[in-house]
């Protein structure tokens, strides 16, 4: 027998944060009819880019992440704020983070960061012949190193454990498929 949806019963908006905010949803299981609450974090979706030059290099950036406390070595991306498009913010956040623009911007595809706990997609496009066309455009709260890395190298990173935001793995398996 197949799952089936849960009947929400009640849903209330906790509390907001800058990028987030926490709803909980009182669901009744349609196997049991027991109602149990759930905590859902509410967030704008998401953008990955693998912007690739024409010698076929991946523009990487590394930052420092609060989450994990550590810097970690990723590809651009970020929020889709509430004006733009999922292209729009890729176009966007490629260009602030690292100076790099696109001859042509191309949907890869989608995944759900997490979907027992979230709301949101992270968005993962493809820039392709990336060119320097300025400086970075960070905000008070960013400090990344922008760093050019071969294609051919970006399972090595991976294998080795340099590159490990569960994302960016996603992005560039949708890359490879």
């Amino acid at each position: 027998m197949s799952p089936k949806p849960w009947k929400v019963a009640s849903s209330t908006q906790d509390k907001s944060y800058r990028i987030f905010s926490i709803r909980t949803d009182n669901a009744i299981s349609p196997r049991t009819e027991e109602a149990h609450n759930f905590f859902i974090l509410e967030t704008s979706s998401w953008v990955n880019v693998i912007p690739i030059t024409p010698r076929n290099e991946v523009v990487l950036v590394r930052q420092y992440r609060h989450g994990v406390q550590e810097v970690t070595l990723e590809i651009p991306g970020g929020l889709v704020e509430e004006h733009d498009t999922p292209e729009s913010a890729a176009i966007r956040e490629l260009y602030e983070e690292t100076g790099y623009r696109a001859s042509e911007m191309e949907l890869l595809g989608s995944v759900h960061p997490n979907p027992a706990i979230q709301n949101n997609r992270c968005y993962t496009y493809l820039a392709k012949n990336v060119f320097l066309a300025g400086e970075q455009q960070q905000d008070e709260k960013e400090d990344i190193e922008v760093l050019l890395r071969p294609l051919a190298e970006i399972p090595r990173l991976i294998r080795d454990g340099k590159i490990t935001h569960a994302l960016v793995l996603a992005a560039f398996y949708r890359f490879d498929l």
